[in-house]
């Protein structure tokens, strides 16, 4: 996404973060968002609809009220219909995205991808938590593990836009690089 675009996300994603802060609900508009997305992603056809310029905004959005509405609060409902009517529907996802950064550093939460070449034990996703959540110092790390086939050994660590590996390859790469510089 361009910055441009990512930035438009943002805004929308602070007006609705600081309109739901004030009301001590920032957990179930994530919730809410949550949904949404979910529904953006399992739905291909729903984005092509609602970036098609001949479809007009009002039958966008009560396409988009029939689909979300009851499960959604007020304010999450009136910021998806204003991007609607200001021709920002494609932006809905990256918005979601936006917010759910907001509420996490309010709260001082990340959330973290594991991949390993296992499923974790629960022991061993709090334990890896407990460490990288004191090494970006947030107050948690919610984690969730994904296996990765390509992996020999070890694991590595995705939180935010930063990756720590600590997998057999990555450490294989690194001896590479340091043999091949000297």
């Amino acid at each position: 996404m361009s910055k441009d675009r990512e930035a438009v996300a943002k805004r929308y994603a602070a007006a609705l973060f600081d309109v739901v802060k004030e009301k001590h609900s920032l957990d179930q508009v994530e919730k809410e968002l949550r949904g949404v997305q979910a529904v953006f992603e399992e739905n291909e056809k729903l984005l092509t609809i609602m970036n098609h310029p001949k479809i007009s905004a009002d039958d966008k959005k009560s396409l988009l009220s029939k689909i979300l509405g009851s499960q959604l609060s007020e304010p999450v409902h009136n910021t998806i219909l204003l991007m609607v009517d200001r021709k920002r529907e494609a932006m809905i996802p990256s918005m979601v995205d936006q917010y759910i950064l907001l509420a996490n550093e309010e709260r001082g939460v990340a959330d973290a991808t594991i991949y390993s070449v296992r499923l974790l034990t629960e022991e061993e996703k709090q334990s890896i938590s407990k460490t990288f959540s004191e090494r970006i110092n947030v107050n948690e790390l919610r984690v969730e593990n994904v296996i990765d086939q390509d992996l020999i050994g070890g694991i590595k660590v995705k939180i935010g836009n930063r990756i720590f590996d600590g997998s057999v390859n990555g450490k294989l790469n690194r001896i590479q690089r340091q043999l091949v510089s000297e």
